[in-house]
């Protein structure tokens, strides 16, 4: 019975050291593998330290997806107060550019609503950036806009809302 035993953790010792290879070198077919792993209810044969990580890796994606929107949705809320005088020229594209990643905000934190916990602090963090990259594509001085956001997160979300 021992001998038994002892072959079933090398095997699935064996099986979890191939699983890890497949997954430094094919990724696809390292996901199709867990996949049917788990359909197949073969847990002690899963890669779970890649798994983990793998899964750790979606929720952190999740979060910067919900960063970045929010940077770019301030860098031209910013365009538009700060620029006013090329709303004719450009308003248009920042206009769409707006409302899309309203949008997208909308839809990400209504697929995951446990990200609206982490949006005041990503809208702190969005906004420095956004001032940055507000600077380098306008060519206007860091100086034009505050130091801290102008608009809340209430406004900066809402469908219509708009800076003067």
């Amino acid at each position: 019975m021992c001998t038994v035993s002892g072959q079933a953790a090398k095997i699935t010792a064996k099986s979890a050291s191939n699983s890890r290879s497949i997954y430094q070198v094919d990724f696809y077919a390292w996901t199709q593998k867990q996949a049917a792993l788990l359909r197949e209810g073969r847990f002690n044969d899963l890669d779970v330290e890649n798994l983990v990580e793998e899964i750790e890796s979606l929720g952190r994606s999740e979060k910067r997806e919900l960063e970045s929107r929010l940077k770019v949705l301030l860098i031209h809320l910013l365009k538009w107060q700060y620029q006013a005088n090329k709303r004719d020229q450009h308003g248009h594209n920042w206009l769409a550019t707006i409302r899309n990643q309203r949008t997208e905000l909308r839809k990400l934190i209504r697929d995951n609503p446990s990200l609206e916990s982490h949006l005041d602090p990503a809208f702190s963090e969005a906004y420095q950036d956004a001032r940055y990259e507000a600077e380098a594509e306008t060519a206007l001085p860091i100086t034009t806009s505050p130091e801290s956001c102008p608009y809340n997160v209430e406004q900066v979300l809402d469908a219509i809302w708009l800076p003067d």
